[in-house]
């Protein structure tokens, strides 16, 4: 007697071999058999005839942090066969924190991941000091997938160095860093994450701490990590933004090189395309390969598509700081539509001033009007991989008129978005994108659950692999299944030594997706103001999930939760 069964499925079970037609037996929350026909019962069945069967997806890289705490669903992420996230990404997080230390990391949480502060004010429940105790309080949450974190380098040094936290280190305070450090693996944390992006700021205005760390203070850090048992060190790197120092960007590879080569961690690094300088990042994975080649794990964590910004009347948008529009604002959606809609409304705002500088213009230093000609509309569907010539700047001058004007009428149809790609886009093309996933040492892990949440939704990512990569995708070569489903699954767990999962396997923890691949969807990202404080964030589902499974139960059924709740803390 079984538990569950998954019957008459396509296995594909996550190595990147080809597809097996097995049933699927789990008992006890393990895969207990996997024959060609399982000839025995079970108090559930799910019937995957005609259905591609994988394992579980884990998620490397999101910002539940604080989530975490309040929530037991963990969308946008659950939604996209997700069953496995990482947490404590780019050098932000909660913990360690002194009693009154909250506000500083709020603010750099707000500040680096566009988390709403007011939503994580009133969600988060506050309960610890150590990391330790952080930890301990996550031990008693239930949730729809398991959760593991990272110990994140800017509360380490906002604990030891206070208001210096933004400058150099004394020995002390890497002693004392490097001795938190040791404690937090040691209670449960995979590992520690750095940002050194200038882009990353705190609401404030202050860098990230540990932006400017010394040398020193990193490889300290690193050998705190692994004395203690941990195996992986993330980095942030310089070059994110265009305000990164070029001269400190060109060395970024070398000390991270370093910092593997001397501890033995698995150290990962964000590497994006940027407009900027649009082919270094073939500079980094070479300089990463070459560390490979000398026994240093460096390896790069890459997107599944374009990192940028969804603009909509509901949220955010280029009008948002003109009189006329701010006359409206206040409006529900609908009502707000009625006056936009209105040609003396649509004149005034037109007409007014628009030398504002919004969060975009802080944060990448561009003119709201430059960027606005790189946008595409997306209506109807979610389109990430538009031509050139379908930028607002192209067909506004194919039209005669202002790509504001354009910018401004698209927003009036019905579910529409304008989309502006930061990162990862510079030659029109996925191309660039391609040549990064093709690197055999490349992590799928930017996927960003829980942050930038008025902006993006690209905890979807997952599904945009199997639906755009795979199966849709005409401008250029496209990814095998089975190999998109490695990338989301064992590679993943391999990369954070999660033995237990990612593969579909006798002995092996059961958490499955049964997947309709031929009719699997992406929906549009939508505005829902569902957060704590009524913060609104994207959400973006799927249609095409028959059920996603973790540890035996069945967490989400045809895209809808079930209230299972299966989901616990993982510890290293």
């Amino acid at each position: 007697m079984f538990d569950l069964i998954v019957r008459g499925g396509d296995v594909l079970d996550g190595t990147g071999a080809a597809a097996r037609r097995l049933d699927v037996g789990v008992r006890d929350g393990v895969i207990a058999a996997l024959e060609p026909s399982l000839d025995a019962e079970a108090h559930v069945v799910v019937d995957a005839t005609g259905r591609v069967v994988t394992p579980g997806f884990v998620d490397v890289h999101s910002h539940y942090d604080g989530q975490a705490t309040w929530d037991e669903v963990l969308e946008p992420s659950t939604p996209h066969g997700v069953t496995t996230l990482l947490t404590g990404n780019c050098g932000v997080g909660f913990a360690p924190v002194r009693p009154d230390g909250h506000r500083a990391l709020i603010e750099l949480m707000e500040g680096v991941e566009d988390i709403p502060g007011a939503a994580l004010w009133e969600g988060m429940t506050w309960g610890w000091e150590s990391y330790a105790e952080y930890l301990d309080l996550l031990e008693g949450r239930r949730w729809s997938v398991d959760v593991g974190t990272q110990l994140a380098h800017g509360p380490v040094r906002n604990y030891v160095m206070g208001e210096r936290s933004d400058g150099p280190s004394t020995p002390d305070d890497i002693e004392q860093m490097s001795t938190i450090v040791r404690v937090a693996i040691e209670a449960g944390a995979f590992g520690f994450s750095t940002s050194r992006t200038l882009g990353h700021k705190s609401v404030n205005g202050a860098p990230v701490p540990g932006t400017y760390a010394a040398d020193d203070e990193l490889q300290a850090l690193g050998r705190a990590v692994a004395a203690a048992g941990g195996a992986n060190f993330e980095v942030a790197g310089s070059g994110l933004a265009p305000s990164d120092d070029p001269v400190i960007t060109a060395h970024e590879l070398d000390w991270i090189g370093r910092l593997a080569d001397a501890t033995g961690l698995t150290t990962t690094f964000i590497l994006l395309q940027c407009d900027d300088a649009p082919t270094r990042w073939r500079d980094e994975l070479a300089a990463a390969a070459a560390w490979r080649g000398r026994g240093a794990p460096v390896l790069p964590l890459v997107a599944g598509r374009p990192f940028g910004v969804l603009w909509t009347w509901a949220v955010r948008h280029p009008f948002s700081a003109r009189p006329s529009y701010r006359a409206v604002a206040h409006l529900p959606v609908p009502e707000r539509l009625e006056q936009l809609r209105r040609p003396e409304v649509k004149a005034a705002i037109l007409a007014e001033d628009d030398e504002y500088r919004d969060f975009l213009e802080q944060r990448h230093g561009e003119r709201v009007g430059r960027t606005l000609a790189k946008c595409f509309a997306m209506v109807g569907r979610p389109d990430y991989e538009q031509p050139p010539d379908a930028t607002l700047g192209a067909r506004a001058e194919r039209l005669g008129i202002s790509p504001w004007e354009l910018a401004y009428d698209e927003l009036l149809a019905d579910g529409a978005l304008l989309l502006l790609p930061l990162y990862n886009y510079s030659d029109g093309d996925h191309d660039a994108l391609y040549e990064q996933l093709q690197d055999p040492a490349a992590i799928l892990g930017l996927n960003d659950g829980g942050a930038h949440s008025m902006t993006i939704c690209d905890a979807s990512i997952p599904t945009y692999l199997l639906t755009h990569w795979v199966r849709d995708r005409t401008r250029g070569p496209r990814i095998e299944l089975a190999d998109a489903v490695r990338r989301l699954t064992s590679q993943p767990a391999d990369l954070y030594g999660l033995t237990d999962r990612g593969r579909v396997s006798v002995g092996l923890r059961a958490d499955l997706n049964v997947i309709d691949t031929a009719n699997l969807q992406l929906g549009m990202p939508v505005p829902v103001a569902d957060l704590p404080a009524g913060g609104t964030r994207m959400l973006q589902g799927a249609t095409g999930y028959d059920a996603t499974i973790v540890a035996g139960e069945i967490t989400r059924r045809d895209g809808v939760d079930t209230g299972a709740r299966p989901g616990r803390l993982l510890r290293r």
